[in-house]
């Protein structure tokens, strides 16, 4: 699947346009949830190898919350949201109607709000790519983990293997209403192999 290196800036315009349908969806359901306007754009899209996708979403050392989710459905894979460890916080602060700086250690409220925030962002991108490809994809219930940037990659990386370690790694930037610094965060999809390919024909067929 080295072929994945090779796509060209207009297939990559596609993934883009496809992401940036998702994230005004997740926006406006943000948006809902917290009675905030909420803004989330799409600055990048890459496709990298697993192990290569360390050096887009931080320090290996860094402890982020990490929300996974299966992919299934005509498509099967994961994805993963991914939040350092400070837009973890802040974005806590933001769902549970708290002052800034409010939120500490990730407790079973904490837990439950990152769940449902990653849950919104991979459902509206997954809806996104459902539409662009005519396909059905259906997310499960998301778990999370809250570990080194290192661990959870390494882990998603085990749990795939060599043969299917390609990832789609769209960079999402959010601007809520109030706040002065915008939150930054991740979202990976890892296809299996069928679904990569059946991605990559409806990309080059755009």
């Amino acid at each position: 699947m080295e072929d994945v290196r090779e796509l060209k800036e207009l297939q990559l315009d596609a993934l883009r346009e496809v992401a940036n349908i998702g994230a005004g969806h997740a926006a406006t359901a943000l948006s809902q949830m917290t009675n905030r306007t909420i803004m989330i754009s799409v600055p990048e899209v890459n496709v990298r190898a697993l192990e290569d996708v360390t050096d887009l979403v931080g320090n290996a050392d860094e402890v982020i919350a990490a929300v996974l989710m299966h992919m299934m459905g005509d498509l099967t894979g994961r994805t993963l949201v991914l939040f350092q460890q400070s837009a973890a916080r802040a974005l806590c602060d933001i769902l549970l109607r708290r002052e800034p700086g409010t939120t500490g250690e990730f407790a079973v409220m904490e837990q439950s709000a990152l769940k449902e925030a990653g849950n919104i962002l991979a459902s509206a991108y997954l809806n996104a790519l459902s539409d662009f490809m005519g396909m059905m994809l259906v997310p499960s219930v998301p778990s999370l983990a809250v570990d080194l940037s290192a661990a959870v990659l390494t882990s998603a990386y085990l749990n795939f293997g060599h043969a299917r370690d390609f990832v789609f790694c769209v960079e999402t930037s959010f601007r809520v209403e109030g706040t002065a610094e915008p939150l930054q965060g991740h979202f990976l999809l890892l296809p299996d192999i069928p679904s990569l390919r059946a991605i990559l024909d409806a990309i080059r067929l755009s």
